[in-house]
């Protein structure tokens, strides 16, 4: 999964009830075109801006390390503070969103932007890239509260075993018709490995399940567990094509409902089993252990329980793959908009933090690959794909939905680009495992 963790991203119906990270829908927004949206603000505007928004927009600007961007206030005057030619207008129209931004940028804009509050004139994805790289520039180390503050933060999402079981519903329960819109046929919903750049959102998928596979050199006959599994494109995958027998945990109801009709219908049932249950309640013991983006979801509080749950559950023998969205340092918490409004609970963990874990049981770590750009690309397909489903995904919710969502995307793909976000893939084993590949030739050859 994706899902920005560190900075902003998101015929009419009836809107439908609350399903989705606690957004709310306000009055239906004014409508833009989907990547350059030229709107004036509504209303007479006020003849002049106030000396004081003036200074709160420069202030603002320059708290973000000076970015190419030009804010036009709602009385329509336009405020840089950079030497550079602006790559994108922001519109503000009304007052109240200025001095909102300026107390809680990384909230408010997505906020304002859901809304329809604020428009963007220009490309939303070089904006999100233009800020991330500016104000990179100007961030501070993270100090010594800074591993404190994330967990203090986690701990009002907390994912403890009914925590997870919320959080994990407001995101993956919102209808599994929603996501076969603009994901795979497979519904694998985390990055994609891209064999070459031309290649498809399909052909890549199914290369990532082959890397993965491949990275934990499954023969057949193994035993495999699986925590968070998804709609079960992976458990099935290992089953087909390497002989392995699969046990695939998950707290998403509608993910697992889906993914054991789909084992039913592939004659696969004997060998995969989908449980709906929390990592922390696997029993039995394993030869492998594979996570595809679900450590987003754990949380630093429960790294320990992570690590002792993989610890008592591999054999002598074990090895494991963990594939999460990272961040390069730790303790920096998930910007605020996409845990209130997309990923309630959610972390991207550092990779120290993911070795850390692993370390009290002695766990060997073997290989690790960074597959950001991967990502980017992955985000980019999903993107289009929800941007040709819109008026569907509009009629399914409401325009505040649609917004959201394309702020959610295009900002994930831009923290990617920008290098706000990794993905990390983790090869480990028991420290007496010797036999392993040599080389990683096994991996890459005739893939």
């Amino acid at each position: 999964m994706v899902r920005t963790l560190s900075a902003p991203v998101d015929g009419k119906a009836a809107p439908r009830e609350p399903r989705a990270g606690g957004w709310r829908s306000p009055p239906e927004p004014r409508e833009g075109n989907r990547r350059s949206e030229n709107l004036s603000p509504s209303g007479p505007p006020p003849q002049r801006a106030l000396g004081a928004e003036r200074w709160l927009a420069r202030q603002l600007l320059h708290g973000l390390g000076d970015p190419p961007v030009r804010i036009v206030l709602a009385c329509g005057e336009e405020v840089a503070v950079s030497e550079a030619a602006p790559i994108v207008r922001v519109v503000l129209h009304d007052r109240a969103t200025l001095w909102k931004l300026a107390a809680r940028p990384r909230l408010e804009f997505g906020e304002a932007y859901g809304e329809g509050r604020l428009e963007v004139e220009g490309n939303l994805l070089d904006l999100l890239v233009a800020v991330y790289r500016a104000a990179a520039a100007v961030r501070k180390p993270a100090g010594p509260l800074a591993a404190p503050a994330a967990r203090i933060g986690h701990w009002l999402q907390s994912n403890t075993l009914a925590g997870s079981k919320r959080n994990i519903h407001l995101h993956y329960d919102i209808g599994n018709e929603f996501y076969e819109l603009w994901l795979d046929k497979e519904l694998v919903y985390t990055c994609a490995y891209f064999p070459s750049p031309s290649a498809g959102l399909e052909e890549a998928q199914q290369a990532k399940m082959e890397h993965v596979c491949r990275k934990l050199w499954l023969r057949p006959g193994e035993t495999v567990v699986e925590a968070g599994c998804g709609w079960g494109a992976l458990a099935l995958y290992m089953a087909r094509h390497f002989g392995v027998t699969v046990k695939a945990y998950n707290i998403s109801h509608e993910q697992v409902v889906y993914a054991r009709r789909r084992a039913e219908s592939e004659g696969l049932a004997g060998r995969v089993e989908f449980l709906e249950d929390d990592y922390r309640n696997i029993r039995g013991e394993f030869d492998v252990f594979v996570s595809v983006g679900m450590l987003e979801h754990v949380g630093p509080n429960h790294y320990s329980e992570l690590g002792r749950t993989i610890h008592r559950v591999l054999r002598p023998a074990g090895r494991g793959l963990i594939h999460s969205i990272g961040q390069n340092g730790s303790g920096t918490l998930i910007n605020p908009w996409i845990r209130r409004r997309i990923f309630p609970g959610a972390y991207p963990p550092g990779l120290r933090e993911i070795t850390a874990f692993l370390e009290p049981w002695r766990f060997s770590v073997l290989d690790v690959e960074n597959l950001r750009l991967h990502y980017a690309e992955t985000l980019r397909h999903w993107l289009a794909r929800f941007d040709a489903a819109e008026d569907r995904v509009r009629r399914m919710f409401d325009p505040t939905f649609v917004r959201m969502w394309r702020l959610y995307l295009t900002g994930s793909a831009a923290a990617f680009l920008a290098g706000e976000l990794q993905l990390f893939q983790v090869v480990f084993a028991r420290p007496q495992v010797n036999e392993i590949p040599w080389t990683r030739a096994g991996v890459y050859e005739n893939s």
